[in-house]
């Protein structure tokens, strides 16, 4: 694809099943960083990974070859079954049927990554409804 220039950037959010608080914050850190990690295995780059208990927001960059559906997909089903492999006690842990997936442009990379961290870090630990809201 020679002088083709593609710039996707995609902001998922899914929760857990049912919204029940499985990400504390003794593991998130870790959950963050392994999703971040599956988009580098699948050829993409995450940009900022996050969420709290409840769900979880990523902002990756992909090529046009991945579907949004299968960037999902990797990021949903690769972190569940590290989860129940690497914590003994997180066998029950599911994620939501589902997901949200929004596109954003280069432009309003920057303004997301300051939403995010805003929304976590500053105004307190929202809530997936209210969390998905904001998007």
């Amino acid at each position: 694809m020679a002088n083709t220039y593609t710039s996707f950037h995609y902001h998922f959010t899914f929760s857990t099943k049912n919204r029940e608080p499985w990400i504390t914050r003794e593991i998130e850190a870790r959950v963050w960083a392994y999703i971040g990690g599956i988009a580098r295995k699948h050829k993409m780059t995450a940009i900022q990974v996050g969420g709290i208990e409840d769900h979880i927001h990523a902002l990756v960059l992909a090529p046009p070859t991945i579907a949004p559906s299968q960037i999902a997909q990797y990021l949903k089903g690769d972190s569940s079954k590290w989860i129940h492999e690497e914590f003994s006690k997180m066998r029950g842990f599911e994620w939501q049927v589902g997901y949200g997936g929004f596109t954003v442009s280069k432009s309003q990379v920057p303004k997301r990554l300051n939403t995010s961290r805003i929304s976590a870090n500053i105004t307190g630990r929202k809530l997936f409804r209210t969390s998905i809201l904001s998007c």
